[in-house]
């Protein structure tokens, strides 16, 4: 056996095309393992270190080594997003995709048996797969799974200009609204236009505070995110770095939404002109894989006051329109206002049943409108902060009881 593990760190060592795969921690603790002719100590605490590195992370080492090979951003997987992929990387990618298969099955026994250390220490499973088919058909509908950490994630944040990922997204479904359905098919429509890689636009959301603008869009992005839908979320202070962002995506396989939150301008903020060349012209002209989505509680986007229509600029009509340009670059603008009664009380209801509250119909819907009166007016967002209230309220009533 000491063999065995021997050419295989030699041909892990060789790899190429997953060379960055040697920077994981277990894939070098790995490495690092001393063999049975070596020092006593160091033998021991080499397979401690490489247990401890594995057991961080999982404790089946086939599927650890398998999800590591999926998620890597090399050659290939880019290549093959860009319909680049030619046959001269075939020979090299099997051989190497046998190098990690032989990587994954190797047993705590292997590992006992090169090193010669007899103490005890975590065993680990190792779920067998065939890596070779199981990365040819992530290649095969690579424009959907995506590669590295667009594989593995669907939502995503700037930190310091660098696309972070968002580890435990907000799950809001589709299926979980009420009402409004006309306003989100239109956003439903124009998202699958994308993924279609049609013709399709910037998006404006605005209108009233809580009424589900924002989770509209990210309910949207888990729902499709299965058919190659990611969203990366940008603040208005970063605009600044969408350029080299929409460079990165561009070849990039995947579809994106750029989503930008609670938007809005003074007549001399720097980022408004930065937002407003991003967004000249259709996303068709730029590239088919990115849109824009923003939210915002103002239409024109830009705090007007009411010395931009009486001051002194001695080309008033050109101010005017320089302010309220902005918005009329999103081609497709959907307008989320407040609730009526009727609306207010039917979104009350299915959140109810949504989440079997019990609650007497009457007294639900006088509960419902005391509580948005308190708010400050009925919203989604009230209503959904009042169903689950009640049904907190319920669930303690029950554990007392």
């Amino acid at each position: 056996m000491q063999t065995t593990l021997r050419a295989l760190m030699l041909r892990l060592h060789g790899l190429a095309l997953f060379r960055t795969l040697l920077d994981d921690a277990v894939f070098k603790a790995f490495l690092n393992l001393v063999p049975a002719d070596g020092a006593e100590d160091a033998r021991v605490d080499s397979v401690g270190r490489f247990a401890a590195a594995l057991f961080c992370e999982s404790d089946d080492l086939g599927n650890y080594v398998r999800t590591k090979m999926l998620e890597d951003e090399n050659a290939v997987v880019r290549r093959a997003g860009c319909g680049e992929l030619t046959n001269g990387y075939a020979d090299a990618l099997d051989a190497e995709l046998e190098t990690l298969q032989a990587f994954a099955a190797v047993t705590p026994e292997d590992v006992r048996a090169f090193t010669n250390v007899s103490l005890p220490f975590p065993q680990w499973k190792n779920t067998p797969a065939d890596f070779k088919a199981v990365y040819h058909d992530q290649l095969e509908n690579i424009g959907k799974r995506g590669y590295g950490i667009w594989a593995k994630y669907r939502m995503f944040v700037l930190k310091e200009g660098k696309i972070t990922p968002v580890k435990h997204p907000d799950p809001q479904r589709l299926s979980d609204f009420s009402g409004y359905a006309r306003e989100r098919s239109r956003i439903i429509a124009n998202t699958e236009a994308l993924l279609a890689g049609k013709p399709c636009n910037n998006v404006l959301l605005y209108g009233d505070a809580g009424s589900g603008k924002s989770s509209t869009v990210k309910a949207i992005v888990n729902e499709y995110y299965p058919d190659g839908l990611r969203l990366i979320e940008v603040k208005k202070n970063e605009l600044f770095f969408l350029p080299d962002i929409l460079d990165r995506l561009a070849r990039n396989p995947l579809k994106f939404i750029i989503f930008i939150d609670d938007l809005s301008f003074t007549r001399s903020d720097s980022d408004f002109g930065a937002l407003k060349a991003i967004l000249e012209g259709s996303v068709a002209g730029r590239s088919r894989n990115i849109a824009v989505y923003a939210t915002s509680n103002r239409r024109h986007l830009v705090q007007e006051s009411i010395s931009d229509r009486s001051g002194d600029d001695l080309h008033r009509q050109d101010t005017i329109q320089e302010l309220t340009s902005l918005s009329a670059r999103f081609g497709l603008q959907i307008t989320f206002l407040k609730p009526d009664k009727k609306l207010y009380e039917q979104i009350v209801c299915d959140l109810a049943r949504q989440h079997n509250v019990t609650l007497a119909h009457d007294e639900l819907i006088r509960k419902a409108e005391a509580f948005a009166l308190r708010g400050g007016g009925r919203s989604p967002r009230l209503a959904k902060q009042f169903i689950e209230y009640l049904a907190y309220s319920e669930k303690n009533a029950e554990a007392a009881q």
